[in-house]
């Protein structure tokens, strides 16, 4: 099923009033806030059954997004709508208002995707719907995507597209590491976006989120090319050293860059300086394993 809701941004004053200023900056970022839910988890050496994210947790991760301060945030590994909400709320207390939320419950009962924002969007399109050919059998798209539409100053609308692809973890031995799941996920996801973006005459757009693989890889090309057409290519981003990793798997000790964003061509030149910064804030991987990742759009 597919999810559609439009919000009518009345022309003249409204339109003005609320279309993205690119002047000023506008910024959009994306973080995976490490089961921001309800869960089995060891809490100080013990385990707990059915426990929320510590407040410690929160706190560092409400830092993280108050420091950073976007105008548009998506999430992932948030938990049913109530979290989301609980996060908005006590953002606000803080000084740091969202006034639109949109939440999408997808085939995962347990992590779902959402965008927080500062600007109305003109449309938002749920999709719970995409599914693959998957061995014998066909699958679904495990979160779903989250597609919110936004008005720029020039008049124009920007998409953003918000994906969290099957991690790494799997019981199935035919397919090491999810590698097969992911990268068809990635091309469900990347052939809805041409639907929705080429295929509507719709040239600026985002791909954004926890994509649970490393630039080059079979899924991360997806969202490069099909065929001749060219779909986008990876924002560069880096912290304030110069290090580009994203994540951190602490069983391991191991640093990968799986976060981030894919702009089409036409939405790249709208990227300030061309790039991203990762966020290196002291204490942020107390409240997740991800850091997050922005970038500013201008004119």
């Amino acid at each position: 099923m597919r999810t559609v809701v439009r919000y009518l941004v009345v022309a003249g004053f409204a339109a003005c009033l609320w279309a993205a200023d690119l002047s000023a900056g506008f910024r959009v970022a994306t973080y995976n806030l490490d089961n921001y839910l309800v869960m089995d988890r060891r809490v100080a050496d013990r385990w707990r059954p059915d426990y929320p994210k510590p407040e410690s947790e929160k706190t560092a991760v409400r830092e993280v997004i108050l420091r950073s301060a976007p105008d548009v945030l998506a999430l992932q590994e948030v938990g049913a709508p109530g979290f989301l909400e609980e996060l908005r709320t006590d953002l606000a207390s803080e000084g740091l208002n969202y006034r639109y939320s949109m939440h999408l419950d997808g085939p995962d009962p347990v992590r779902h995707l959402a965008v927080l924002s500062k600007h109305p969007p003109v449309e938002v399109v749920k999709h719970t719907d995409l599914d693959f050919k998957y061995f014998e059998g066909r699958e679904r798209v495990k979160r779903g995507m989250l597609e919110v539409s936004f008005e720029l100053g020039d008049g124009g609308v920007f998409k953003l597209f918000v994906v969290h692809l099957k991690s790494k973890y799997t019981n199935n031995k035919k397919d090491p590491e999810s590698q097969m799941r992911r990268t068809r996920e990635a091309g469900a996801c990347r052939n809805r976006i041409i639907e929705r973006t080429f295929d509507l005459g719709v040239d600026r757009f985002l791909v954004a989120g926890d994509f649970n693989d490393h630039p080059a890889s079979s899924t991360l090309r997806r969202f490069y090319h099909r065929g001749d057409l060219e779909i986008g290519r990876l924002v560069p981003a880096a912290d304030s050293r110069g290090e580009v990793w994203t994540y951190y798997f602490e069983r391991r000790g191991q640093y990968s860059l799986v976060d981030g964003f894919v702009a089409s061509p036409k939405m790249f030149p709208l990227i300030r300086n061309g790039k991203g910064t990762i966020v290196d804030l002291p204490g942020s991987l107390n409240g997740s394993d991800h850091r997050m990742v922005w970038g500013d759009l201008m004119e």
